[in-house]
């Protein structure tokens, strides 16, 4: 009997994501399916809460809203950066998404947004920040029997 997904799965899965308005933002049914450990933050909380209960071989299509997809949009997410702080061969350009360091270490993205003086605006939240997206999964495998806990 299939076991079903639960907070603790390591699951293996096709997925897309796409917009209301049916653009597809990624998708992995064309390629590889992608392994997420849940709990672990690979996929959002509401996305884990999409596929929680779902056994091998099951499929499923919801439409997720904001705060369950990528979150809401913050404006304390913008802040301005000096052009300094950019590597002389990679000058910030509007509409590109950079990686960025966290004062903790993390890896951060950011796009510019504008630039104006000797400042460059980047705004930290996911592109799909408000957006209410379309998510849908397909289950190749569950395993609850795996040790790794984090």
């Amino acid at each position: 009997m299939p076991e079903a997904i639960n907070m603790h799965s390591l699951v293996l899965m096709h997925y897309t994501i796409s917009l209301t308005n049916g653009s597809i933002i990624e998708s992995s049914f064309d390629d590889e399916p992608i392994e997420i450990n849940m709990g672990q933050g690979d996929i959002t909380r509401g996305m884990e809460l999409a596929i929680f209960g779902l056994k091998e071989g099951e499929s499923q299509t919801l439409t997720l809203n904001a705060d369950q997809g990528f979150g809401i949009r913050d404006e304390d997410n913008i802040h301005d950066m000096p052009l300094s702080d950019f590597p002389e061969d990679l000058p910030p350009r509007v509409g590109v998404t950079y990686s960025f360091e966290s004062e903790d270490g993390d890896e951060i993205h950011g796009t510019v947004t504008g630039i104006k003086d000797d400042l460059a605006t980047i705004d930290f939240n996911h592109p799909l920040a408000n957006q209410q997206i379309i998510f849908t999964v397909e289950i190749l495998g569950v395993n609850n029997a795996r040790a790794k806990i984090s």
